[in-house]
C-alpha cells in the first residue's frame, strides 16, 4: 500500500531541484500533487508528467508567493481541483549573499517578501484549508544554525519561517495537524554556485563525505508527510550529513 494514497499535496517551487524531488517522491508514494512554478512552465509540466506516469494526478500552477492574493488563489485552485488538501510543503525561496554593508533595500525586500512574508501567508492559508490530520512542512536552512559572512539576510528570513512554524504547530495540534521543518545542508542542485576549492573543503568537512542530493531531502519530507511521523510536531530536522 502506498503511504500517501488518497492524499493531496501542494509543493511550492517544485519545477526543479529540491522541490521537484519532493513533488515526485510524494507522487510516487501515492499522493495527488499540485506544484507551483515562477517562470518555466515547460519544466513544471515535465514534473507533472513524471508524477502522472506513477499513476497519480498532478497539476502545475504559476504563482508568486510574495503576492498574498496569488497565494490565496493558489490554495483555492488546489481545493477546487482536488476537493481536499492534506499536505503542504513550503519549498519556494530566494537567496542573496552579500556583506551586510552592501545589502540594498531591494535585496532585503526580495528575500523577506518571498521567504518570510510569502511563507507566512502560505502557512496561514494552509491552516485554513488543510484537512484535520494534515501535514505542513516548510524548508528552512542550515544557515540558521551556522553563521557565515554574507549569509545574514538569508539566514534571518529562514529563521522567521522557523518561528512561524513553531507557533503554528501549537495552534493546530488539537486538529491532529503536524507542523515541522526540514533544514537542508548544502545540496547539489543547479542553483548551487560555489568555487571548486570551497566546495571540496565543504565535502571534506562533512562526516559522510559528500554533498546532499535532492532525494536526501525529499525522503525526509516524505516521512514527515506520512502517518509514520504522526508524533513528530514542532521540530526542525537537520538533513546535512552531520556537518553541524
Amino acid at each position: 500500500m502506498l503511504s500517501l494514497a488518497g492524499k493531496v499535496a501542494l509543493v511550492t517551487g517544485a519545477s526543479r531541484g529540491i522541490g521537484q524531488a519532493i513533488a515526485e517522491r510524494l507522487g510516487c508514494d501515492g499522493a495527488s500533487v499540485a506544484i507551483t512554478y515562477a517562470g518555466s512552465r515547460e519544466k513544471a509540466e515535465a514534473v507533472v508528467e513524471t508524477i502522472k506516469k506513477n499513476g497519480t494526478q498532478a497539476i502545475a500552477i504559476q504563482s508568486d508567493i510574495s503576492k498574498i492574493e496569488e497565494t490565496r488563489n493558489l490554495f483555492q485552485q488546489v481545493i477546487n481541483t482536488f476537493g481536499q488538501l492534506d499536505i503542504v510543503v513550503n519549498n519556494v525561496g530566494v537567496s542573496v549573499y552579500k556583506l551586510t554593508a552592501d545589502i540594498t533595500e531591494f535585496d532585503f525586500d526580495l528575500v523577506f517578501n518571498t521567504n518570510a512574508k510569502g511563507t507566512f501567508f502560505a502557512l496561514q492559508e494552509a491552516a485554513k484549508h488543510i484537512n484535520d490530520g494534515g501535514r505542513i512542512i516548510s524548508l528552512s536552512s542550515g544557515a540558521t544554525k551556522q553563521s557565515i559572512p554574507t549569509g545574514g539576510l538569508y539566514a534571518a528570513s529562514k529563521a522567521a519561517i522557523e518561528q512561524f512554524s513553531f507557533a503554528l504547530s501549537k495552534e493546530l495540534g488539537h486538529r491532529g495537524i503536524t507542523v515541522n521543518l526540514v533544514s537542508p545542508g548544502v545540496t547539489n542542485t543547479d542553483g548551487l554556485i560555489m568555487p571548486a576549492d570551497a566546495l571540496e573543503e565543504l565535502v571534506q568537512s562533512t562526516p559522510l563525505g559528500r554533498l546532499g542530493q535532492p532525494a536526501d531531502i525529499a525522503d525526509v519530507v516524505a516521512f514527515l508527510s506520512s502517518d509514520n511521523a504522526r508524533w513528530v510536531n514542532g521540530q526542525t530536522i537537520q538533513v546535512n550529513g552531520g556537518i553541524l
